[in-house]
């Protein structure tokens, strides 16, 4: 019986280790965007929503205080609200406060502990809501709670522009379980980041004080921590990147000198100057992410766009076949 928690633990290093290894012998190199998401990694990414060149939180937030009430008024009452990637909610408090009597919140986060916090610290301030955390990667299929009233309509709440996160098919796959899970009659809620000067996107990237980089490199302390691998922090160093072609901002990090990494007992060579891109963000434009979309069978019925049209928030809902 001592035993098998260990033989259990081992295999999960083994399932983890695959895609890593995976990733690790592309060229270009390359790591999942989860590895980001341990519990400091979590508290990273909310000093980095609070950074003065990290304009996606402040012109979302800006964007859901001057319309959030108009949402609320077009989602209608006794709606069960389903968040992708919750984190700490917070703009999710905008359009609780304007929901006409909401049947359920259901925030769906992959780092357990700051999901559990987040939930609780809702349920104290919104007690007439019920809570349903979930803890699970909204990327692949999850079990839905039954809210203890039937919902007149669910909404998939989706901020931060984490979409762009996927390449297009993985986007469109994400859109795809969106839609199964609203329904017919549902309707998708999410903030898509629109294309802009490059110069302004690598700032965002690669702030000056070095959050970011910081958030960049946890990601390889994640990963010696949960599969014991030797990464040598120091031996890697943060950069934003404006692929044009792709329209996306790339997140690398690029080894400082010739070393070797071991994951799962395989050798993993790097040369100095050798690229590991670590994350990748889409910026979309409105024709773009229209055609991604429709490619779903989604089309959006309303956007929200700031004074500036840095940043959209776009009302998504289900068409019908043909």
């Amino acid at each position: 019986m001592s035993k098998r928690p260990n033989v259990v633990a081992a295999s999960r290093v083994d399932e983890l280790s695959a895609p890593v290894l995976e990733g690790l012998r592309r060229t270009p190199k390359e790591l999942s965007p989860v590895w980001f998401y341990d519990e400091y990694g979590s508290t990273l990414f909310d000093s980095i929503c609070e950074l003065p060149e990290y304009y996606l939180t402040r012109t979302e937030l800006a964007i859901m205080q001057a319309h959030a009430a108009e949402m609320a008024q077009i989602i209608g009452p006794q709606a069960a609200l389903i968040e992708f990637g919750s984190g700490t909610s917070l703009k999710t408090r905008l359009l609780l406060d304007q929901l006409v009597a909401p049947v359920a919140y259901v925030p769906v986060d992959i780092a357990r502990e700051h999901l559990i916090e987040a939930a609780n610290t809702l349920g104290r301030d919104y007690p007439a809501v019920r809570i349903y955390p979930v803890c699970a990667d909204f990327t692949q299929p999850f079990d839905l709670p039954k809210p203890a009233q039937a919902a007149q309509r669910r909404v998939v709440y989706f901020p931060g522009s984490t979409l762009g996160n996927f390449s297009r098919d993985q986007a469109r796959q994400v859109l795809e379980r969106m839609r199964a899970i609203v329904g017919a009659e549902g309707a998708v809620l999410i903030g898509i980041d629109l294309k802009k000067d490059p110069d302004i996107l690598r700032t965002a990237y690669n702030d000056r004080a070095g959050v970011t980089a910081q958030f960049n490199l946890n990601s390889l302390r994640h990963i010696n921590r949960e599969l014991g691998t030797d990464f040598d922090l120091r031996g890697f160093r943060h950069e934003a990147v404006w692929n044009e072609a792709q329209s996306r901002i790339e997140m690398h990090l690029v080894s400082t000198r010739d070393q070797t990494v071991t994951v799962a007992s395989t050798p993993i060579r790097f040369a100095q100057g050798e690229h590991l891109r670590t994350e990748f963000c889409h910026k979309y434009t409105l024709e773009s992410f229209s055609a991604l979309a429709a490619s779903a069978r989604l089309a959006a019925t309303r956007i929200w766009m700031d004074a500036e049209n840095k940043f959209s928030v776009q009302l998504l809902e289900p068409t019908r076949l043909q």
